[in-house]
């Protein structure tokens, strides 16, 4: 039999620079096929740093699309997740946003539009490698560890959005190691990383709010033996 092995996965929050880029992008994709949902052709690329946003990439559609309004996509964006104080470093009002956007290649229009109905003489606007699974460790058909760690910052946030707590801010990261058994079935959560930003002077208030809502996210049989202490449940601001 298979000995017990571990696994980790980690997710981030909403707030995370990285997802930040992601919403941003969704957005401007969201916003041009709601306008021209048969020949829009999209490559949007987002880059975020302190209180700075850069949109660039490609696009091609009949839908009029202004820098204006591309920079009120992006500020609509930045104000859901949270970024609403200069004191954070990053906020929708005063973020310098950049836009960096043009036609996309007459090349790879051509042989995008002149499609076929020949597979092998279909062109692409690109090429990527995509994997991806479902198994029965959670209802959602996800492996435990990532189910977990992206079910802990998710809560985070709703609790941020709904008020429970003022000192928890938008950008977060979490990790979760799951010991499986010989049968490839999760027996145990065997360490827990949440990095969470918070406001100055909060940590202490934050470690223990960030314990208390573990039990709310992973179910008591997988933290049977875990520690709450910081031997297995690490929290840092």
């Amino acid at each position: 039999m298979t000995k017990h092995f571990d696994f980790t996965s980690e997710s981030v929050s909403e707030g995370h620079p990285d997802k930040v880029c992601d919403q941003i992008s969704d957005a401007v994709v969201d916003y041009l096929l709601k306008r021209d949902p048969q020949h829009s052709h999209i490559a949007c690329e987002s880059l975020a740093t302190t209180n700075y946003v850069l949109l660039a990439g490609e696009i091609s559609s009949s839908a009029a699309v202004t820098k204006d309004e591309y920079r009120d996509i992006a500020r609509r964006v930045i104000t859901r997740i949270g970024y609403t104080s200069p004191d954070i470093g990053f906020s929708a009002a005063d973020a310098q946003i950049d836009v960096r956007i043009h036609s996309q290649s007459a090349d790879i229009a051509k042989g995008v539009n002149n499609a076929t109905d020949d597979q092998e003489e279909q062109g692409a606007g690109d090429q990527g490698i995509m994997f991806g699974f479902a198994c029965d460790e959670t209802p959602e058909l996800m492996p435990a560890p990532l189910f977990y760690a992206h079910r802990l910052v998710e809560h985070l946030a709703k609790l941020r959005h709904e008020g429970k707590v003022d000192f928890l801010r938008p950008d977060a990261k979490s990790q979760v190691t799951v010991e499986y058994d010989g049968d490839w079935n999760p027996v145990a959560v065997k360490d827990l990383v949440i990095a969470q930003q918070h406001t100055p002077g909060t940590l202490a208030k934050v470690r223990e709010f960030v314990r208390a809502i573990i039990p709310d996210v992973i179910p008591a049989d997988l933290l049977r033996n875990f520690a709450f202490d910081n031997s297995c449940c690490h929290i840092n601001g």
